[in-house]
């Protein structure tokens, strides 16, 4: 597949859009239609688009064209020149934008995430997280409730007003996923289960994509690819660290990866605090950097008490570290003049 961009000059008319349209489909050619603040921009996608370059440049309505030579295309930056920001009834993620997503790594009852949820929301915190289906690295682990799971996420977000996210781990759940979650998280294992990543790309879900521990930049965009290519556009990329030699941290954050993505791609970038270190005492520093960095948002785990978590303790706040993190990073984006 080949993508040619048409940028169209500033303030013309919609018949000239349709113009540009048209002529695209009549070649056979898929088109994707973005409309910035300055201007108007068509996506050309199909075989052999460039041989057809001859035909746009001819009307007097384009000022330019660009051909994508990334091997990922419809997330590029040249496709779609501004941020992507995705609204969920009202909460925005991406552009000029930033959000918690913050809970326990875990639904263990529904006591704790009532309690759970009553003190986020009390803050602020319109993003509730929560793991119903957990993928362990060991089978006698903690691996969540399952459908009671997603079933406690949803009263609870629905009492506190929060919109609630949690981690898909099979297209045998797309359908429950589909009816209790707003946000169908992607972790780390599962970034390039393609199979995977077709299925969502007919979900209605917004797609929380997290970068694989061992996946490049390019990987990364390419698995988000996948979901745009099969028709979701709603993708939140999160960084979660990647896999090293430094034994110090469970993950190494690659903090770079917030402006670089901003560079090559328009969709909004979340950095997960809590795997890319796997320590408690590192979120609070981390996360006035994130903050600074220009990521659209953090991830948190919070637990009433980490030491009796069912999973991840280590690394979650508890109720005060989560406070003084929270107040302290809202300082910095009042500064930055960033909407949270």
């Amino acid at each position: 597949m080949m993508i040619m961009i048409i940028v169209l000059k500033p303030h013309v008319s919609e018949e000239d859009v349709k113009k540009v349209v048209n002529l695209a489909k009549n070649f056979g050619f898929d088109v994707n239609l973005s409309r910035g603040a300055e201007k108007t921009i068509v996506g050309i996608i199909g075989e052999n688009v460039y041989e057809r370059r001859e035909n746009f440049e001819a009307l007097d309505c384009v000022e330019e064209i660009i051909a994508v030579l990334k091997p990922f295309k419809l997330v590029s930056r040249e496709f779609h020149p501004d941020d992507t920001i995705i609204d969920i009834d009202g909460v925005k993620i991406g552009g000029k934008h930033f959000e918690f997503f913050a809970g326990p790594c875990a639904v263990e009852s529904m006591e704790q995430m009532d309690e759970e949820a009553s003190f986020l929301s009390s803050l602020g915190v319109k993003i509730l997280r929560g793991g119903a289906f957990k993928p362990r690295t060991s089978p006698y682990s903690f691996r969540g409730l399952g459908l009671e799971g997603l079933k406690i996420l949803r009263k609870v977000g629905d009492k506190y007003g929060m919109k609630i996210i949690s981690e898909m781990m099979s297209v045998d759940d797309f359908d429950i996923f589909e009816e209790y979650v707003d946000i169908i998280q992607i972790g780390a294992r599962n970034m390039q289960n393609f199979r995977l990543l077709e299925k969502l790309g007919s979900s209605s879900k917004p797609i929380f994509l997290k970068r694989g521990f061992m996946s490049t930049i390019e990987e990364w965009l390419l698995a988000a690819e996948y979901l745009f290519h099969h028709g979701n556009e709603k993708v939140i990329l999160c960084e979660r660290g990647i896999r090293t030699f430094e034994k110090y941290t469970r993950n190494t954050l690659d903090m770079s990866a917030v402006p670089l993505v901003k560079i090559l791609s328009h969709l909004p970038i979340v950095v997960d605090l809590s795997h890319s270190t796997g320590r408690r005492d590192l979120i609070p520093s981390l996360a006035k950097a994130v903050v600074a960095v220009g990521a659209n948002g953090a991830m948190i785990e919070v637990h009433p008490n980490p030491e009796k978590a069912l999973s991840d303790g280590q690394q979650s706040l508890n109720f005060a570290e989560f406070e003084e993190t929270y107040k302290n990073s809202m300082k910095i984006l009042k500064a930055l003049e960033v909407t949270a």
